[in-house]
């Protein structure tokens, strides 16, 4: 379901119904990209932790899902106040004039602002993301967009009910300080990402980073560690990833170090010693 989906849905039930069908700018720009983009991939592991740390404090009684896509338009925002009364009601000729809006060429204006959007998604943390919904709360999954939708948000989007965030962001840069966070429940972290490494793990293999002089590197991802062991004698983390726009499950040697050189003179591209886990982040939700 994308906003221009959801806006029909609206002329009859007003967001009480949502529909399954994408509007096909939303289908065109997913076939083109092979990977959620770092602001997609962020938003997608604060989202998860927020459920989680939901159902741990009995908050929720299940499993809910929350919308990343509201945290990807919404983090980062610099919000204006509003003149005059606030939006309570949405109207069906408030649904007729953004379809007509979408449906129209853009102007220089709106494609100036779609570079800017562009600009703060580029920007945009798993940390950014947390704070964003203690800020503005998060809705359900169901209730807004579709991961990925490229259409404008609604003015009438404000209508959407949220669910209050409220707590505070831990972070921690070592690994013994995530076991430490990982006693209360999962924690947030980025990976450091090889190819083909990444794509030969397999179920049950574990994931330790470069390998040979083919190797190459991929960058860093956002994933969530859930669990730590001890496999055969080795340190390894199970981390949930959201990698070429699939989500699986991985086992990551948390003992592996690498280090990476600087190519073509360029020292951005040094990376020195370091594990396979990096910047750890946890939610602690207050009830």
């Amino acid at each position: 379901m994308c906003y221009g989906t959801l806006v029909c849905e609206q002329v009859s039930y007003l967001l009480q119904k949502m529909s399954s069908r994408c509007h096909p700018n939303c289908q065109r720009a997913a076939a083109a990209k092979e990977e959620d983009d770092s602001a997609e991939r962020a938003a997608t592991v604060a989202a998860n932790l927020i459920s989680t740390a939901r159902v741990i404090l009995k908050l929720d009684r299940e499993f809910t899902e929350y919308s990343a896509q509201f945290l990807v338009d919404n983090a980062l925002v610099e919000k204006v106040p509003s003149q005059g009364p606030q939006r309570s009601t949405c109207k069906v000729e408030d649904c007729l004039e953004y379809l007509v809006n979408m449906a129209s060429p853009k102007t220089e204006a709106e494609l100036r602002e779609m570079e800017k959007q562009q600009q703060r998604r580029s920007k945009i943390t798993v940390k950014d993301c947390l704070e964003c919904a203690f800020k503005e709360g998060i809705p359900r999954y169901e209730h807004w967009a579709h991961l990925g939708c490229v259409s404008p948000v609604p003015p009438f989007a404000s209508l959407i009910p949220r669910v209050p965030v409220k707590g505070e962001v831990i972070e921690a840069k070592e690994l013994k300080d995530a076991f430490e966070l990982l006693e209360h429940g999962p924690v947030g972290a980025k990976l450091h990402v090889f190819s083909p490494e990444i794509d030969l793990v397999g179920e049950n293999g574990v994931y330790r980073g470069p390998s040979s002089n083919g190797t190459s590197y991929v960058g860093l991802r956002d994933v969530i560690l859930v669990a730590a062991e001890k496999i055969k004698g080795e340190a390894v983390g199970t981390v949930k990833i959201r990698y070429k726009k699939k989500t699986s499950f991985m086992n990551v040697s948390l003992s592996q170090m690498f280090t990476r050189l600087a190519q073509s003179g360029d020292e951005s591209q040094t990376i020195e010693p370091t594990g396979l886990l990096v910047d750890f982040i946890v939610l602690r939700l207050s009830q």
